[in-house]
This record gives structure tokens, C-alpha cells and sequence, in this order.
């Protein structure tokens, strides 16, 4: 039987503490046994508040299994930033694709449906569907 590889998943935020939490949350509600490579990128190399592309390629290259990755973005300038790199061409992996998503809800669908084996496109609209989660 052929080995699953999982979608990663890339967690860009403008803070480090933000990325990182989001994170643990993701994979906390994936639940034990999930192995889906999960990585934050928040805050800028110094550890100041921004965005860094060099924090995003590396943490994209750390999640790449060869299925895809999925780059989930909080704000403004962490979007263009992906997108500049990923306009680049060579700086992230083949098949990274920025996703249109709710960072946390998001981020929660992305990893929870990559966990069950989905592929990136799955990944992807699971993620993108969780504007739609209504909380009233």
C-alpha cells in the first residue's frame, strides 16, 4: 500500500506568539495520531511584529512532504508577501498555494482535513469553507 503523504500546512501572522498558537490549537483539535506538518511563520527574524519571507520559505521547505502546502495569512501584508514569493517562483515549494481562509477557523479545517489524507484542493476548501461557519 502506497505511503499517505500529508498536505503541510504554513501559518503566517504578523506575530510569532499568534502563529505559533494557532498552531498548537490546529493540531489539539486534529487530535492525537493527526501527522500533519504544521509550521508557523509569525513576526519578522528579530522577533518583532511583521512579516518575514524568509520565516514563510523555511517553514514551508520544514512542512513539504511532496502533497502540497497550504499558506494560511492574518492580515494585509502577510498576503502579499506570500504572494510575492510565491510570484518568485523558487523561494517555496511546488505546490504551495496561498489559501482564502479565516486564519483560525481555517487554519482548524486545514489541518483537521489534511489529517484524514485529503488532498491540497480539499485542503484548500475546507479551509476557504469555514467563512461560512456561523456563530449565531
Amino acid at each position: 500500500m502506497a505511503e499517505v503523504r500529508p498536505v503541510g500546512i504554513v501559518l503566517v501572522s504578523h506575530s510569532a506568539a499568534v502563529a505559533s498558537a494557532v498552531a498548537e490549537l490546529a493540531r489539539g483539535l486534529a487530535g492525537v495520531g493527526a501527522e500533519v506538518p504544521v509550521a508557523p511563520a509569525g513576526g519578522t527574524a528579530d522577533g518583532g511584529l511583521g512579516t518575514s519571507a524568509e520565516l514563510i520559505a523555511e517553514a514551508a521547505a520544514a512542512v513539504d512532504r511532496g502533497a502540497g502546502v497550504a499558506v494560511l495569512t492574518d492580515l494585509g501584508s502577510a498576503v502579499l508577501t506570500v504572494k510575492a514569493l510565491l510570484a518568485e517562483g523558487d523561494e517555496l515549494p511546488e505546490g504551495t498555494r496561498l489559501v482564502d481562509a479565516p486564519f483560525v477557523e481555517g487554519a482548524v479545517a486545514a489541518v483537521v482535513t489534511a489529517s484524514t489524507g485529503a488532498d491540497l484542493a480539499a485542503v484548500a476548501a475546507a479551509a476557504s469553507e469555514a467563512y461560512t461557519y456561523r456563530k449565531e
